[in-house]
Protein backbone atom coordinates (compact mmCIF):
# COMPACT_ATOMS: atom_id res chain seq x y z
CA UNK A 1 0.00 0.00 0.00
CA UNK A 2 0.95 3.69 -0.78
CA UNK A 3 1.19 5.94 2.24
CA UNK A 4 -1.65 8.39 1.87
CA UNK A 5 -2.30 11.44 3.78
CA UNK A 6 -6.40 12.98 4.50
CA UNK A 7 -6.27 16.65 5.85
CA UNK A 8 -8.30 19.38 5.84
CA UNK A 9 -8.49 20.86 1.39
CA UNK A 10 -7.20 24.21 1.40
CA UNK A 11 -7.35 26.91 -1.53
CA UNK A 12 -4.17 25.33 -3.38
CA UNK A 13 -6.29 21.80 -3.65
CA UNK A 14 -9.12 23.42 -5.33
CA UNK A 15 -7.99 23.01 -9.09
CA UNK A 16 -7.44 19.15 -8.24
CA UNK A 17 -10.93 18.91 -6.10
CA UNK A 18 -12.62 20.45 -9.68
CA UNK A 19 -10.96 17.78 -11.42
CA UNK A 20 -11.99 14.90 -9.19
CA UNK A 21 -15.75 16.41 -9.88
CA UNK A 22 -14.77 16.35 -13.11
CA UNK A 23 -14.16 12.87 -13.26
CA UNK A 24 -17.34 12.01 -11.31
CA UNK A 25 -19.17 13.85 -14.10
CA UNK A 26 -17.91 11.34 -16.49
CA UNK A 27 -18.28 8.42 -14.50
CA UNK A 28 -21.93 9.17 -14.01
CA UNK A 29 -22.13 9.74 -17.64
CA UNK A 30 -22.57 13.81 -17.17
CA UNK A 31 -19.44 15.17 -18.47
CA UNK A 32 -20.80 18.86 -19.76
CA UNK A 33 -22.45 19.05 -16.25
CA UNK A 34 -20.23 20.42 -14.35
CA UNK A 35 -20.38 24.20 -14.55
CA UNK A 36 -18.10 25.40 -11.58
CA UNK A 37 -14.91 26.79 -11.55
CA UNK A 38 -11.48 26.99 -9.21
CA UNK A 39 -12.56 30.43 -8.56
CA UNK A 40 -16.52 29.40 -7.33
CA UNK A 41 -14.60 26.71 -5.15
CA UNK A 42 -11.97 28.95 -3.29
CA UNK A 43 -14.82 31.72 -3.09
CA UNK A 44 -17.70 29.08 -1.69
CA UNK A 45 -15.39 27.32 0.13
CA UNK A 46 -12.98 29.39 1.99
CA UNK A 47 -15.23 32.86 2.21
CA UNK A 48 -16.30 34.50 5.37
CA UNK A 49 -18.96 32.12 5.55
CA UNK A 50 -17.70 29.03 4.00
CA UNK A 51 -20.70 26.88 2.23
CA UNK A 52 -18.86 23.53 2.55
CA UNK A 53 -16.31 22.07 4.05
CA UNK A 54 -13.87 19.62 1.92
CA UNK A 55 -11.65 16.60 2.73
CA UNK A 56 -8.63 15.43 0.47
CA UNK A 57 -6.72 12.30 0.52
CA UNK A 58 -3.50 12.42 -0.56
CA UNK A 59 -1.44 10.53 -2.20
CA UNK A 60 2.42 10.76 -4.09
CA UNK A 61 1.76 14.02 -4.13
CA UNK A 62 -1.42 14.16 -5.70
CA UNK A 63 -5.00 15.15 -4.53
CA UNK A 64 -6.25 11.13 -5.40
CA UNK A 65 -9.45 12.10 -3.57
CA UNK A 66 -12.06 14.28 -1.82
CA UNK A 67 -14.93 14.12 0.45
CA UNK A 68 -17.17 17.47 0.30
CA UNK A 69 -19.75 18.16 2.56
CA UNK A 70 -22.04 20.86 4.23
CA UNK A 71 -24.83 21.35 6.90
CA UNK A 72 -28.37 20.69 6.76
CA UNK A 73 -31.28 20.66 8.36
CA UNK A 74 -33.56 17.71 9.05
CA UNK A 75 -37.10 18.49 10.10
CA UNK A 76 -37.02 15.01 12.22
CA UNK A 77 -33.61 14.88 13.67
CA UNK A 78 -32.11 18.49 13.42
CA UNK A 79 -28.92 19.29 12.71
CA UNK A 80 -27.34 16.88 9.77
CA UNK A 81 -24.07 17.01 7.93
CA UNK A 82 -24.59 16.23 3.99
CA UNK A 83 -21.89 14.34 1.74
CA UNK A 84 -22.30 16.00 -1.92
CA UNK A 85 -19.45 14.11 -2.96
CA UNK A 86 -16.98 11.10 -2.17
CA UNK A 87 -14.61 10.53 -5.21
CA UNK A 88 -11.36 8.75 -5.86
CA UNK A 89 -9.98 8.67 -8.39
CA UNK A 90 -9.98 5.38 -10.92
CA UNK A 91 -6.12 5.62 -10.49
CA UNK A 92 -5.91 4.78 -6.66
CA UNK A 93 -8.79 2.80 -5.86
CA UNK A 94 -8.50 -0.34 -3.78
CA UNK A 95 -6.15 1.39 -1.49
CA UNK A 96 -8.52 2.46 0.99
CA UNK A 97 -8.85 5.50 0.61
CA UNK A 98 -12.64 5.94 0.15
CA UNK A 99 -13.22 4.03 3.48
CA UNK A 100 -9.97 6.66 5.08
CA UNK A 101 -12.33 9.70 3.52
CA UNK A 102 -15.77 8.59 4.89
CA UNK A 103 -14.29 8.00 7.85
CA UNK A 104 -12.87 11.57 8.50
CA UNK A 105 -16.75 12.48 7.21
CA UNK A 106 -17.90 10.85 9.86
CA UNK A 107 -15.62 11.90 12.79
CA UNK A 108 -16.46 15.46 11.88
CA UNK A 109 -19.97 15.05 11.83
CA UNK A 110 -19.51 13.44 15.00
CA UNK A 111 -17.47 16.21 16.44
CA UNK A 112 -20.04 19.14 15.27
CA UNK A 113 -22.98 17.15 17.18
CA UNK A 114 -24.82 16.22 13.99
CA UNK A 115 -27.89 13.65 14.19
CA UNK A 116 -27.34 12.45 10.73
CA UNK A 117 -24.76 12.26 7.86
CA UNK A 118 -26.72 11.87 4.66
CA UNK A 119 -25.63 11.18 0.79
CA UNK A 120 -27.14 10.04 -2.08
CA UNK A 121 -25.88 7.46 -4.28
CA UNK A 122 -27.07 6.51 -8.14
CA UNK A 123 -29.16 3.39 -8.41
CA UNK A 124 -27.08 1.71 -11.09
CA UNK A 125 -23.34 2.37 -8.98
CA UNK A 126 -23.49 -1.51 -7.08
CA UNK A 127 -20.25 -0.95 -5.76
CA UNK A 128 -20.91 2.38 -3.93
CA UNK A 129 -23.74 1.26 -2.86
CA UNK A 130 -22.38 -1.89 -1.56
CA UNK A 131 -19.38 -0.21 0.44
CA UNK A 132 -21.57 1.92 2.31
CA UNK A 133 -24.06 -0.67 3.04
CA UNK A 134 -20.85 -2.25 4.76
CA UNK A 135 -19.93 0.38 6.54
CA UNK A 136 -23.55 0.72 8.18
CA UNK A 137 -25.25 2.79 6.09
CA UNK A 138 -28.78 2.44 5.27
CA UNK A 139 -29.48 2.78 1.58
CA UNK A 140 -33.14 3.96 1.24
CA UNK A 141 -33.99 3.14 -2.45
CA UNK A 142 -37.59 3.97 -1.80
CA UNK A 143 -36.81 7.38 -2.18
CA UNK A 144 -36.39 9.73 -5.21
CA UNK A 145 -34.06 12.70 -5.39
CA UNK A 146 -35.90 15.77 -6.64
CA UNK A 147 -33.73 18.83 -8.44
CA UNK A 148 -34.89 22.18 -9.33
CA UNK A 149 -32.06 23.29 -11.77
CA UNK A 150 -31.50 27.13 -12.55
CA UNK A 151 -33.48 27.22 -15.99
CA UNK A 152 -36.55 25.20 -13.96
CA UNK A 153 -35.88 28.25 -10.91
CA UNK A 154 -36.40 30.45 -13.80
CA UNK A 155 -39.92 29.20 -15.30
CA UNK A 156 -41.24 28.72 -12.00
CA UNK A 157 -40.56 32.51 -11.03
CA UNK A 158 -41.83 33.20 -14.28
CA UNK A 159 -44.97 31.82 -13.48
CA UNK A 160 -45.28 33.69 -9.94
Amino acid sequence: MVPYIIRDATKADMPGVLDLIEELAIFEKEPDAVEITVEDLERDGFGEKPAFHCFVAEMEGHIAGIALVYPRYSTWKGISLHLEDLVVSRKYRGEGLGKALLSEVIKYGHTLGVKRVNWEVLDWNEPAIKFYELNGANVMREWNVVHLDEQGIANYMAKL
